[in-house]
């Protein structure tokens, strides 16, 4: 009797070797993409850092450190406008060959960016259950992607630094109670002033000791600065930090923060002081307030996240390359998605728009403001809607996360440490 003909198995969805394949070209995808979006920032140079290298020299030959000028097209001019802490840190390396300093910083990013998307992404990766080699390195890959990211490559910026500072501090010692909690802040506070917004939040949150320590870390590193540089400190705390001429224009489209938008209206004259104070105190008290909230609910990271924001949107001068905290806000908004309920209709609706919100989200901050447009040299208004929107894409976006951004309630089980 001639054997039956065996069909063959049927297809599942249980296919290892697909999904390998899936993701491996999804890795390669990502991969081949970054070039063409570095491509444009290459014209940077490293500029930034060279600035930095020359004021080091000039500063070195015996001149006063603020008195260094150079030359720009878009800025008119350039100084070093850093506290002198920032300074001694990076005296040492004017000392060695242009080409090793540029190599340094950019491993030292390059590591930085690693490090916290490891730190951000893992957590998420335990909660869901997701394939953490594939998870982890999709995710590197477009936090290499980001405008932010780019632009702190490609200027040499020392951003990086401050977010691991910030960070490691904000996520593990703040939460955990650890002795140092809030030195981490207060060392970034002390390099380059804008991440005094975290010891805010460590107020607004009631963590007294560590804004203690983070205030104490940031005086203590400054002073150390005087006693090496008394002049240049006197010259830097007294005038040079109130010269807001120093640091660039403020309508230049680069400067993503409240004060650049309304000098993008009102372009070339500078905007009215009293309606930008009045915007400050409204966005800070209340992105604060909602921070605060996040925190007090057991979610470190969008408490984090709300207040870079925040941090942006008030400060005077918000460089793309600063905006980092756009990253952590879209892996707040992944995670939330992944918790809604999808057994109802209405979890389901609100599991979608925060992923359209995340994408989104991803899309405007990949793309950015200035990597792919030429928004001239000379200052000017905008002038019609499209316009407007373009060249405030991340403070309008900002304001939307501000309002939007969900807090995550954790409950730790009983005796299990405060990670996040």
């Amino acid at each position: 009797m001639p054997a039956e003909p065996v069909a063959p198995p049927a297809a599942t969805e249980d296919d290892p070797g697909g999904r390998t394949v899936r993701r491996l070209v999804t890795v390669v995808a990502l991969a081949a993409v970054l070039p063409a979006l570095y491509l444009p920032g290459l014209v940077h140079d490293f500029f930034d850092l060279k600035i930095y290298m020359r004021a080091m020299d000039w500063w070195a030959a015996g001149h006063p450190l603020y008195d260094y000028v150079q030359p720009d097209r878009v800025q008119g001019a350039l100084y070093f406008t850093y506290p002198p802490i920032s300074a001694l840190l990076l005296r040492p390396f004017a000392l060695l060959p242009l080409g090793v300093t540029v190599a340094v910083f950019t491993a030292l990013t390059a590591i930085g960016v690693v490090v916290t998307t490891r730190w951000l992404v893992t957590p998420l990766v335990a909660r869901h259950d997701l394939p953490r080699p594939f998870s982890l390195t999709v995710a590197v890959l477009l936090a290499f992607a980001v405008e932010s990211t780019r632009e702190t490559i490609t200027f040499g910026q020392i951003n990086m630094l401050l977010v691991v500072l910030i960070l490691a501090d904000l996520l593990f010692a703040v939460p955990q109670g650890r002795r140092w909690a809030g030195v981490g802040v207060g060392l970034a506070t002390a390099l380059k002033l804008y991440p005094g917004i975290f010891i805010l939040y460590l107020l607004a949150t009631r963590r007294w000791r560590a804004a203690a320590v983070a205030a104490a870390t940031a005086t203590l590193a400054t002073l150390l600065a005087a006693a090496v540089a008394p002049a240049d400190s006197w010259r830097f705390w007294t005038h040079e930090l109130w010269a807001t001429d120093r640091v660039g224009r403020t309508d230049y489209t680069g400067n993503q923060s409240l004060f650049g938008l309304l000098s993008r209206i009102t372009a070339p004259e500078k905007p009215s002081q009293l309606p930008w104070l009045l915007l400050v105190v409204v966005v800070a008290g209340y992105g604060l307030w909602r921070a605060a909230r996040a925190a007090r609910a057991g979610d470190a990271l969008t408490g984090l996240a709300l207040t870079g924001l925040v941090g942006g949107l008030v400060s005077p001068i918000t460089w793309t390359h600063h905006l980092y905290w756009f990253i952590p806000a879209v892996v707040v908004l992944v995670d939330a998605a992944l918790d809604a309920d999808r057994g109802t209709a209405e979890g389901t609706r609100h599991r979608r728009w925060l992923l359209t919100l995340a994408v989104g989200t991803a899309f405007v901050i990949i793309y950015g403001v200035v990597s792919f447009q030429d928004w001239g040299v000379a200052p000017a208004r905008t002038d019609n809607l499209g316009e407007f929107v373009a060249r405030n894409a991340y403070v309008l976006l900002s304001l939307l996360l501000l309002a939007v951004l969900p807090t995550r309630h954790r409950r730790r089980p009983a005796g299990a440490p405060a990670t996040p």
